[in-house]
């Protein structure tokens, strides 16, 4: 049995809750590195990195890794790894992406055609022609350069896998399916207990906790780039991980997870989403204002992703939305809430100290988790007070 490394790339800020995923899903976690964990596993762990891994980007399968100063030294030491051993006679390969920090070699264009004409040279020689018809399963390669040090990979994903398939609808400014349960996996929230999100948006925050908790795969009704790369990985792999995946699944699972949002349209998106996702037996959506958010419930857990100003002229909106935020929330104030935003005054107007404060970057948005921790129920507690 073969044995590889893969990169797992991930939104900066959320490393340890990727390496605690593909620790729990069995695979040696050999370095993390900022934006991205590397682990080792078999062929059968790109299936299963692919289908059940909720807050990685992609999966890279790791080709190399080396320094380069100059594009000379860059073309030898890209031509002399065995592309032969990834790439067959008739695949289309290319450097899909190409990301320079900190080094003499800094131009993405230039990279990616000098690494291009290396893997010919080495491909030519090996296969004996001159011309690729490239008509084959596709290779796309990504590289990133560090203080002159190239990571190289390639893409066994294809889409992102932030795009599961369900959120065929979106609101104006939607968090993504990865960041959104890379946040819920931040909070010690489980499937026992009460979840609201007063800013659902279309539904991405509530749909991804209810997979979580009914132990849904992320990945389990979209396809993959490298499920026809059967020369490197076997197709039996990828039905053992969806047999898998269905074996995990527990559909019989009672939850309270409930979605608003001020706009009635995006209510109605958000339930197609849910629908989609196959998991909208275990939520209600409605549409209401955050000041209308109350609960009869003692303890429970709200994860939301507020508006944060995206354009100027929000922003003037912005702290009188905090001080309602503020009111409504500390008015259940047993409950533990959980608020994802580039709003710098956020605590300010919200009234209150946040208990963890995490740095979280969203692209290139420098966003803040506030989390502010409720108390936690009496271990005897009856089980309808939580729900």
């Amino acid at each position: 049995m073969s044995r590889f490394e893969f990169l797992a790339p991930c939104h900066f800020g959320l490393e340890s809750v990727l390496k605690k995923e593909i620790v729990n899903l069995g695979y040696e976690v050999t370095q993390v590195e900022d934006g991205r964990v590397i682990f080792a596993g078999d062929e059968s762990a790109v299936s299963r990195a692919n289908i059940f891994l909720r807050t990685t980007e992609r999966i890279l399968l790791k080709v190399d890794k080396f320094r380069a100063e100059s594009f000379d030294e860059l073309f030898e030491k890209t031509k002399a790894i065995p592309w032969e051993n990834y790439i067959p006679a008739n695949g289309k390969f290319w450097v899909a992406k190409a990301t320079s920090i900190k080094s003499k070699i800094f131009s993405p264009s230039d990279i990616q055609s000098i690494m291009k004409k290396a893997i010919v040279e080495r491909l030519k020689k090996i296969y004996k022609i001159e011309w690729f018809p490239e008509d084959g399963n596709e290779y796309p390669i990504r590289v990133t350069f560090m203080k002159d040090e190239i990571m190289i990979g390639i893409d066994t994903s294809g889409e992102s896998l932030h795009k599961r398939g369900y959120r065929k609808l979106t609101s104006k400014a939607p968090i993504t399916e990865t960041l959104a349960a890379a946040l819920i996996l931040l909070t010690p929230w489980n499937k026992d207990r009460i979840l609201i999100d007063p800013f659902c948006g279309s539904g991405t925050i509530p749909i991804e906790a209810a997979m979580i908790g009914a132990n849904i795969a992320p990945g389990m009704n979209r396809s993959f780039l490298s499920e026809n790369w059967t020369d490197l990985i076997p197709k039996k792999t990828w039905y053992s991980a969806i047999e898998e995946a269905n074996d995990v699944r527990r559909d019989s699972v009672e939850m309270t997870i409930q979605g608003y949002d001020i706009d009635g349209e995006i209510i109605k998106a958000a339930r197609q989403n849910a629908a989609l996702a196959e998991v909208d037996q275990y939520i209600h959506f409605q549409q209401r204002s955050v000041s209308d958010l109350s609960h009869n419930k003692k303890y429970g857990f709200i994860i939301t992703n507020p508006p944060y100003g995206e354009r100027l002229e929000d922003k003037a909106d912005l702290p009188a939305l905090y001080k309602e935020i503020g009111r409504t929330f500390n008015a259940l104030d047993s409950w533990s809430y959980f608020i994802i935003t580039s709003y710098e005054d956020a605590q300010k107007y919200i009234g209150r100290q946040a208990d963890k404060n995490r740095k979280i970057y969203n692209g290139m948005m420098k966003t803040y988790f506030y989390q502010f921790m409720g108390a936690k129920p009496p271990k005897r507690e009856n089980r309808e007070n939580l729900h």
